[in-house]
């Protein structure tokens, strides 16, 4: 007697770079280095040297350089998380491909359309797999939502809404000189507005209008950077959406979607930190997360899982395992959304959209 063959895991990890050690960029190579298994964080890139120095030495990355083009000609590298300023995101993306790259990349995935159609094009020309930050696709509540709605257990999407609500006070405010411009959408609602599309999944997001005002600084106002706003968007389905943003929620960080339909409503995200609650004689309370990585520890790690997932699947020739995950063509709608919001502040109009799916995209752009 035999004993019975199990399958087990292949010996050789995927293998990630990180290009950026910055907040986000940090977070997710500790993700690559010590919270999956299967998976290993190879070398880390970044101008600022010394910030990558200090991370590499705490998680025991022994390849560090200030040279993302090291880490793209490097044979041991199997995919780069991308994690630097958002304008270079599209360049990287477009190197990375060239050199046989996969690649995961923070949003936006481009601050121009033009930028982003020509690394999208540089994506599916190289045959490799791009794979967006839009995390709050893997956040258990709001996945839980988007299954719900692909069930047609609301019926027909009427009224979406997304919001996201940073706990930034003033004092935590960027300055006006470290601040790219127009923040709030390109890189807080760009969030809500892949929610807002992923939520109405068919739909074509057509006009949208915006109102916007720095509220919590005003001396900022003049530089482009908005920290409160306001965005309706009319979708091709007939579906009426807002998505709103605000940087001074002294409460916590709050995030939150829904959708109301024909045949009822659902709902993603809550304020509560976990399910305990307090009643004393102050009233009724309980801790809310205050940063991002607290809210969305889960989902920030397994859209790095997925990433992985996809590379292995890869490797394997066979289908990775879940859903799709956000790529290029999702980017761009998102994108779109938010560069026509930018002009429909700068006009105070109404913006009608164009379509938000180039060639390159329709004809596949090497992702899953």
């Amino acid at each position: 007697m035999a004993y019975v063959p199990q399958r087990t895991e292949e010996s050789t990890p995927v293998r990630l770079a990180l290009i950026g050690s910055g907040w986000m960029g940090a977070f997710h190579a500790e993700t690559a280095a010590t919270r999956l298994g299967g998976v290993q964080l190879e070398a880390i890139a970044d101008p600022a040297l010394a910030s990558a120095v200090e991370l590499a030495e705490r998680l025991g990355v022994a390849k560090v350089t200030a040279d993302p083009t090291d880490v793209l000609a490097d044979p041991a590298v199997d995919g780069v998380i991308i994690a630097a300023p958002a304008r270079f995101h599209a360049s990287l993306i477009s190197a990375a491909a060239a050199a046989g790259k996969h690649v995961f990349c923070e949003k936006p995935a481009a601050t121009s359309l033009a930028e982003l159609d020509s690394a999208l094009a540089a994506v599916r020309d190289a045959g490799v797999e791009l794979q967006i930050g839009f995390n709050r696709r893997f956040a258990p509540d709001f996945a839980a939502a988007k299954n719900a709605l692909d069930a047609g257990t609301v019926g027909t999407p009427r009224l979406l809404r997304s919001l996201t609500r940073d706990p930034n006070n003033a004092d935590a405010l960027p300055g006006a000189e470290r601040t790219p411009p127009w923040t709030i959408f390109l890189e807080t609602l760009i969030h809500d507005f892949d929610t807002l599309n992923w939520f109405n999944e068919g739909a074509v997001a057509e006009e949208v209008q915006v109102m916007a005002d720095a509220l919590v600084e005003p001396s900022l106002r003049d530089t482009g950077f908005l920290d409160t706003a306001v965005v309706t968007i009319r979708y091709s389905n007939g579906a009426i959406a807002v998505a709103e943003a605000n940087f001074s929620a002294l409460y916590g960080y709050d995030v939150r979607g829904e959708v109301f339909g024909s045949a009822g409503m659902v709902q993603a995200g809550s304020l509560q930190q976990t399910a305990a609650t307090s009643y004393t004689a102050a009233g009724y309370g309980g801790a809310t997360p205050r940063l991002n990585v607290e809210l969305f520890a889960g989902a920030y790690t397994t859209e790095i899982a997925a990433f992985a997932d996809t590379i292995r699947s890869r490797r394997n020739g066979i289908q990775a395992p879940g859903p799709a995950a956000p790529g290029g063509a999702d980017a761009r709608a998102a994108l779109a959304l938010a560069l026509a919001c930018i002009e429909a502040v700068k006009t105070g109009a109404p913006v009608r959209l164009e379509s938000s799916r180039p060639a390159a995209v329709a004809a596949g752009e090497g992702t899953r």
